[in-house]
């Protein structure tokens, strides 16, 4: 592989029952995710994503199109290397991943890959999220 990979993903609107189930999943139910009436006359004025439920989200953003590019295999999340949460990702927003291999390392019988991923929300100057992700893929 001379060129490392790079891609952007489709747009995914963050859905209320989106945030709801993930609420649930984590047993985080602070106002601000699940509470609409709330939430409208908080600080955002409307409720908003967890930031690992944007997180989780990364995985099916950019994997198939990974995978596409420099072969089937096995993937293991590694870590997160820089993790930010820049700008919160209201409720009905629009959200889209940018990924940017920027390393990579053989290690035993796989090869471990260093990731950039930056986060965009539709419409808006400041990225949802920004973080360095390894992956092993066997």
């Amino acid at each position: 592989m001379n060129e490392l990979p790079s891609g952007l993903s489709n747009w995914y609107t963050i859905t209320q029952q989106q945030i709801d189930q993930f609420a649930d999943a984590t047993y985080d139910h602070q106002y601000l995710h699940v509470d609409r009436e709330k939430a409208a006359v908080g600080p955002f004025g409307k409720t908003i994503a967890h930031g690992f439920l944007y997180l989780s989200m990364v995985s099916h953003m950019m994997l198939d199109d990974l995978l596409a590019i420099i072969g089937e295999g096995t993937v293991l999340n590694y870590g997160v290397n820089r993790l930010r949460f820049v700008s919160p990702v209201t409720v009905d927003s629009r959200i889209r991943l940018h990924w940017q291999v920027t390393s990579t390392e053989t290690q035993g019988e796989g090869t471990r890959y260093t990731v950039d991923l930056l986060m965009e929300i539709e419409g808006s100057d400041k990225p949802a999220m920004a973080a360095e992700w390894l992956l092993y893929i066997l």
